[in-house]
């Protein structure tokens, strides 16, 4: 075998982030792949929880908007975010949901971009982005959605001088492959457009830089272990602060919420991407996991992202050879993000099995596996487990078992 588990277990024990592991709740005998869908919970989690219902809530009641700065979480738990995603104070807004943030940065490009009438969408962007798009293009007429696929295309598609605005996730949710942002950034705007990223499979799996771009949006509940349904983010260039204005002028981005005036005068600077109400208690899990993330060295981080993903497809491919895997996400670190990516012709059978077995990781139709790699509390070992009990799976062909070819809700 290319390596041990003894020289895994080695390379854990001198690993820099090893004492993060103790951070997170992780049933005992699961090897948890699934860090790209949904983050494991920090324990601290259910304190902060706790807390905010008791002490704040259950204290305070009504006077908690105030007293425990619960008005102030979309902007304050948006400084927090900022850092992680390349960007500074007074840049990023939290809440809502990453459907919603799309339609806030799209419909403000549209307005920033008069007289263009195209947005540019990548079909390999997680549906919900190019859905969002679709709504609102029909709702506002006389838009168009010019699709592409990846970066292939983008000159041609940019071409005509008539795009407003480029939407493009950084890493591909099925594949694992990740953008050259800056690269990508540069030549839409060389030509007139606008950039909006999605950071939904990137922020917290590495360090990301946001500062050239106009927008992006990202979700908190994958790599930044905020829980289910935690609020989203929105990043905002300070160049467009002042003359953004989108679609969805919610009371909380109006400039005197409290004056309750009958129109709708937008906030100074990124608050006016605020829409509503925020969800007190959710800000409470993603924030104490942003506790964990301030004492994150994301240099670091990206370098075990990258040790943990080559071993699994060294790994993969050398116990796996014969048994139909491959490989669709890129060889090269610095074109992958977190995640590792195979297909198999019957790939969600196999990956029930896989989980009936200890080894969590998730399916994408119509035959992709993935494999979600997060460096805060995943081992090298646990990666040597991984491709030996998918090797078993697939040699036994325990995945033929009828049950695992029942599809459930969530694949």
């Amino acid at each position: 075998m290319t390596i041990s588990r003894a020289d895994c277990a080695a390379l854990d024990a001198d690993d820099p982030l090893k004492g993060l592991r103790d951070e997170f709740t992780l049933p005992e005998g699961t090897i948890y792949l699934v860090g790209n869908s949904l983050g494991a919970p920090p324990k601290r989690a259910s304190a902060a929880l706790l807390r905010t219902v008791e002490q704040e809530w259950g204290g305070r009641l009504v006077g908690a908007w105030n007293a425990d700065g619960w008005f102030d979480l979309p902007t304050s738990t948006g400084d927090r975010i900022a850092p992680l995603i390349g960007a500074g104070p007074d840049q990023v807004v939290v809440g809502d949901t990453t459907s919603i943030g799309i339609v806030k940065a799209v419909s403000a490009a549209f307005g920033l971009r008069p007289g263009r009438r195209v947005v540019v969408s990548d079909l390999e962007n997680f549906p919900t982005d190019r859905y969002m798009v679709q709504g609102l293009t029909e709702a506002l007429g006389g838009y168009e959605i010019r699709d592409v696929r990846g970066a292939d295309g983008l000159d041609e598609a940019l071409a005509p001088g008539d795009v407003a605005c480029v939407l493009l996730s950084e890493v591909d949710y099925r594949t694992g492959d990740r953008h050259d942002t800056a690269e990508v950034t540069a030549r839409v705007q060389a030509a007139g457009a606008l950039m909006i990223w999605d950071l939904c499979h990137s922020a917290g799996a590495y360090q990301v830089d946001m500062s050239p771009a106009d927008f992006a949006v990202g979700c908190t509940y994958k790599y930044l272990n905020g829980g289910p349904g935690a609020p989203a983010f929105v990043y905002v260039h300070p160049r467009h602060q002042a003359e953004a204005r989108h679609l969805l002028t919610g009371w909380h981005g109006h400039a005197a919420p409290f004056a309750f005036e009958p129109g709708y005068r937008p906030a100074e600077g990124v608050r006016r991407f605020a829409v509503s109400t925020p969800h007190v208690l959710s800000f409470a899990a993603l924030n104490a996991s942003l506790d964990i993330w301030e004492r994150v060295d994301m240099a670091q981080v990206r370098a075990k992202s990258v040790a943990l993903t080559s071993l699994f497809i060294d790994l993969v491919e050398e116990l796996c050879e014969p048994y139909g895997l491959t490989l669709v996400t890129s060889r090269d670190p610095e074109r992958r993000g977190s995640q590792v990516s195979f297909t198999h012709p019957d790939g969600y059978p196999v990956m029930r099995a896989l989980i009936d077995r200890g080894v969590h990781g998730d399916f994408r139709a119509p035959d992709v596996l993935r494999f979600g790699f997060a460096p805060l509390y995943l081992r090298h070992v646990d990666v040597h487990d991984a491709a030996v009990t998918l090797a078993e799976v697939l040699g036994k062909e325990l995945w033929r078992d009828e049950r695992y070819r029942r599809r459930l809700a969530v694949t």
